[in-house]
């Protein structure tokens, strides 16, 4: 449903994209991760056609979102980070209106119009005017309009920014809901909020897609960049010559990350756990550490079996 290739680009000056690739297939709820000014809002103004990129390729619903934008913004709902509301308008006016904008056939607008509605959880302030609402009331009528015309795709940036911990929750179940027949990315920097909305996350940082997390039950269990492979790890601790425990290392084919200052010979890794694709286990590459590293006169101080928490991944993910 979405499939973007090489998206670049530029503020003046400034790169916000470097070449942005990934594929979200339908029906998959996706986090897109990052720390604030990472690209997230850039790449969703994109994706909505709301915003032309430099180079690259974008399509969304089978339509490419620079030569075919109508057909894309048929498709897409898109709630943008800061909501667009009419504050003169009411509630149902302002959907209607929208509705009308979307091309939503008039018979069909009333049914349309009850569901958001309550999805949403505005029954109760439908006749009230917008710019009375609380901001997590705006919050909501800006994701009813996302929603009115039942788009294949739901692009959310920070969907539930201003709400109340009840309100978050319905939202969150809204979500889920409508992930069983709907493709959605939703943007956010909260790790809790996405762990328990998105089966998957992206996460980019300084402009570029740096790991995609496969999640269960909210815990990472497959996670891929160019540092850290799955998420089990060993937790390395080693005192010796630097040159010589990283050639060791080196042997193992494993990718690993110092996560010390080195200070007195002492030097802590850690040290991802690949999986063998011929029997689908992991690989222990602790007995061969730790001969080798006694053969070459290293101290082997501590060896441990971890696993990394969403936290300590995203933090390795976007710490440069």
């Amino acid at each position: 449903m979405i499939d973007v290739q090489n998206l670049t680009k530029k503020y003046g000056t400034l790169e916000a994209l470097k070449g942005v690739s990934f594929q979200i297939g339908r029906g998959e709820v996706v986090g897109f991760l990052g720390p604030n000014g990472a690209g997230k809002t850039t790449t969703m103004r994109i994706l909505s056609c709301y915003m032309p990129a430099n180079s690259g390729t974008a399509m969304v619903a089978g339509y490419d979102v620079f030569r075919s934008s109508l057909e894309v913004k048929k498709r897409v709902g898109y709630l943008p980070e800061s909501v667009p509301l009419y504050p003169e308008m009411t509630v149902t006016g302002y959907l209607n209106y929208v509705a009308k904008i979307k091309g939503i056939p008039h018979r069909q607008r009333p049914d349309r119009l009850a569901f958001v509605l309550e999805s949403c959880g505005l029954t109760e302030r439908y006749q009230q005017v917008t710019g009375q609402l609380s901001k997590g009331f705006r919050q909501r009528v800006g994701l009813a309009q996302a929603l009115i015309h039942n788009p294949d795709v739901i692009i959310l940036d920070e969907p539930t920014s201003g709400l109340d911990p009840r309100q978050i929750i319905e939202i969150r179940e809204l979500i889920t809901r409508l992930g069983q027949n709907q493709t959605i990315i939703l943007s956010t920097h909260i790790l809790a909020e996405a762990s328990m909305t998105c089966k998957r996350l992206l996460v980019i940082h300084q402009g570029q897609i740096v790991g995609d997390i496969q999640l269960e039950d909210g815990q990472p269990i497959w996670h891929q960049n160019e540092d850290v492979s799955g998420n089990r790890y060993l937790r390395l601790e080693v005192k010796g010559n630097l040159s010589v425990i990283e050639f060791i290392l080196n042997k193992t084919a494993l990718p690993y990350t110092r996560t010390d200052r080195g200070l007195n010979d002492h030097y802590i890794f850690q040290v991802g756990l690949v999986a063998n694709l011929e029997n689908s286990k992991t690989i222990d590459p602790r007995p061969q550490l730790a001969t080798e590293l006694v053969n070459h006169d290293c101290q082997l101080l501590e060896m441990s079996l971890s696993e990394a928490r969403l936290e300590e991944i995203f933090l390795q993910l976007t710490t440069t």
